[in-house]
């Protein structure tokens, strides 16, 4: 590495924590501002508050990434280019694609960091961060759905009305065996409870039919005991779920959910997506940032600057409706979450034209 590659890394990753730790100052105050009633509602002092916020302050900081590695390529370029420090550099026989080189050396850095910190560290940290928001923050949890369908084995289904998540019991329960198209079994109940102590479902007033060919046999009881593969937890509170799960657990999770046929598996695919996506969103939005600022302008810095917090404005704007489109629509939502990506992708090439050489 050249000494002149050292002297722009540098430049470039100090500003780039400097801008986080901004950002992150602001943030982490608006956000007390707004939750301070919620804490005073609930008698919560400092010490209280300190472990939310030690999970609260990595999340949002790996969150802004791409935003706060695009502002920092921007300012320092902008600076650089002031100085004429990019126009001596070019003079001197740089190519424009050389200057990038410790730029991009910098994003992958901070992008590899963000990608382990995002899929195995953050999600830990976000169980902390969850837990406080779900039992402070937001209102109590009940359980709304209604026709609830679940595989829990390759041949059988299990099936309850509705679901007292207050109780932890399910009403109007079937449990059905299916082999080669053919119901075997079918075990049919008034209701399913939960029994904490055994860890285990107590089924009660139920009827178990047999079928064989073209013989039933019926069997009844008023109590069963048995182990299912599902607990009270699957009808339990999902907020935030998706960000509390490393990259394994997200990736168990999701085979759990399609083999169990559930309807909202998407989110979680768009989760994981979002995990590959936002670290090369850093590595596009540095590129774009150091194209749009590498050019010396009359009125200073000033314009530069701005234009880099349009852009970097636009992107989230963008990243949202794509979210929001992936979640809601039936679009492939890997192409939806990577939209961002391939658009400012290509709005960077073709900036990169324009660029002096």
């Amino acid at each position: 590495m050249k000494l002149l590659d050292k002297y722009i890394l540098k430049k470039f990753l100090s500003t780039f924590i400097f801008v986080v730790l901004i950002i992150l100052a602001i943030i982490t105050v608006i956000d007390y501002t707004e939750k301070n009633d919620d804490f005073m509602a609930h008698n919560l002092g400092l010490i209280d508050v300190l472990p939310y916020y030690g999970a609260f302050i990595p999340w949002i900081a790996n969150l802004i990434t791409p935003i706060t590695i695009f502002i920092a390529a921007v300012f320092v370029t902008s600076k650089m280019a002031g100085h004429t420090e990019i126009v001596a550099m070019l003079s001197n026989g740089m190519s424009f694609r050389r200057f990038l080189v410790p730029y991009m050396m910098g994003a992958a850095l901070i992008s590899v960091c963000s990608f382990f910190l995002y899929s195995y560290v953050i999600p830990n940290a976000n169980k902390t961060r969850i837990a406080f928001e779900t039992t402070y923050i937001k209102k109590p949890f009940y359980f709304t759905d209604r026709d609830i369908h679940l595989k829990i084995a390759p041949e059988t289904y299990a099936y309850m009305e509705s679901y007292n998540n207050q109780r932890d019991v399910g009403y109007r329960f079937t449990l059905e065996l299916i082999q080669e198209k053919l119901l075997k079994e079918k075990l049919s109940a008034r209701r399913i409870e939960w029994d904490s102590v055994k860890s285990s479902w107590s089924i009660k007033d139920w009827t178990l039919r047999k079928f064989d060919g073209m013989t039933e046999t019926v069997e009844v009881g008023q109590e069963l005991d048995t182990v299912l593969n599902f607990t009270p937890k699957d009808f339990g509170n999902t907020y935030g779920l998706q960000e509390t799960l490393t990259l394994t657990e997200l990736n168990n999770y999701i085979s759990l959910l399609k083999e169990r046929g559930a309807d909202n598996v998407k989110i979680y695919l768009i989760e994981r997506y979002i995990r590959y996506m936002a670290p090369f969103a850093a590595i596009i939005l540095t590129f774009i940032g150091v194209v749009v600022s590498s050019k010396k302008k009359r009125g200073g810095t000033g314009f530069q600057i701005a234009l880099g917090f349009v852009i970097a404005f636009v992107f989230i704007i963008f990243f949202i409706l794509s979210k929001a489109i992936a979640e809601n629509s039936t679009m492939n939502p890997l192409l939806a979450v990577w939209l961002p990506n391939i658009t400012f992708s290509i709005v960077g090439l073709i900036l990169y034209k324009f660029v002096p050489r």
